[in-house]
């Protein structure tokens, strides 16, 4: 049996939205959670926002219906004609690394690329956005199962497999499903302000902060959660981040030697003493940075680094962002948006 869903062009039945035109393409084999996160995020009414929201519209490329994962079919309202109209036009994913991209959608996507619009791709969209050829010579990303092919497909671009999203020239490419996310709320706080992005995430229940320069994947699995000896004196010196913590302190609270100490801690986080307390001190403070007006110095102090310039060379190495940078794109601000206006990026 199969179930029919029709996509609404739902803000643009909301006449007091009067914000940048976001449309989303379908195609037959259609990506369903990446198509689902921009309508989410481009879609949904938010009156909180005020009339400068944006608009949102899907748009087939290709006759109708078209089949989407998860045993449904899609019965699409516009065709490509929408892409002539559209601000920000998304690819979510594609329907392989080897299936083709018609010359027709490459020829819209240019045109639409030469009068200002900005193009975005979740995934394997990437593979779309490639056959454009306005990313010749950029650095793309997509999810790193995929950088093999999409860079032996296109060796006019540079692919980089460890970045969560890139852009070159207006056109920005996203790694796995959720990069997507972090893209798109990228382009929320661009157009929006840091504001109007922590509210986008925090009604997403996902974090505002991830950068695009963050890796996509781990080296080594995520162990589980520590045991034994060590597991006490992680709790305790994430309690008291801001004393200094040296390694023979670490093993003599332990109660063990310094060598044994080093292998078990080893064994237990995957991490070296001096690497896990650098990280776990990052982490507090964007929080601190994050949460309120508290100088560099003092929070610097307050996370164990001593110095800003510390703070500053460590966040900077982990995140990607120097902490006033930081600071000022994801500010929490817990009162209402209200009305969002377009800031200048």
């Amino acid at each position: 049996m199969t179930l029919y869903v029709k996509i609404m062009p739902n803000d643009m039945s909301h006449p007091a939205t009067q914000g940048p035109l976001a449309v989303a393409l379908l195609y037959d084999g259609l990506c369903t959670f990446e198509f689902g996160i921009v309508a989410e995020v481009f879609g949904l009414y938010r009156p909180e926002m005020g009339p400068g929201w944006y608009r949102f519209l899907s748009a087939a490329i290709e006759p109708g219906p078209l089949r989407a994962h998860g045993g449904f079919t899609i019965m699409p309202d516009e065709g490509p004609e929408a892409i002539d109209q559209a601000d920000i036009i998304v690819v979510p994913g594609w329907k392989g690394a080897d299936a083709p991209v018609p010359e027709a959608l490459c020829a819209r996507l240019r045109a639409a690329h030469g009068r200002g619009a900005r193009l975005v791709s979740i995934c394997s969209g990437a593979f779309v956005l490639a056959a454009t050829g306005l990313l010749d010579g950029g650095t793309v990303s997509t999810h790193w199962r995929y950088a093999e092919a999409l860079q032996r497909r296109f060796p006019a671009v540079t692919v980089d497999a460890a970045s969560l999203y890139r852009e070159h020239d207006g056109v920005f490419t996203s790694a796995g499903s959720a990069a997507g996310i972090d893209l798109l709320i990228e382009i929320v706080r661009r157009d929006f302000g840091a504001e109007a992005a922590n509210s986008v995430a925090r009604r997403l229940v996902v974090p505002a902060h991830r950068s695009g320069g963050q890796a996509q994947f781990l080296e080594r699995p995520v162990p589980a959660r520590p045991t034994g000896e060590v597991a006490p004196l992680l709790d305790r010196m994430r309690e008291t981040l801001g004393r200094d913590w040296t390694t023979e302190a670490m093993a003599k609270a332990c109660r063990m030697s310094l060598r044994t100490f080093l292998r078990r801690f080893q064994e237990a986080t995957g991490m070296s003493p001096g690497d896990w307390l650098i990280s776990e001190r990052v982490e507090a403070a964007k929080s601190l940075l994050s949460s309120g007006d508290l100088a560099i110095d003092s929070v610097a102090a307050a996370v164990g680094f001593g110095s800003a310039h510390a703070l500053r060379h460590h966040f900077r190495r982990k995140v990607g962002l120097t902490p006033t940078e930081y600071r000022s794109r994801f500010m929490k601000v817990e009162r209402g948006v209200g009305d969002v206006r377009p800031v200048s990026v």
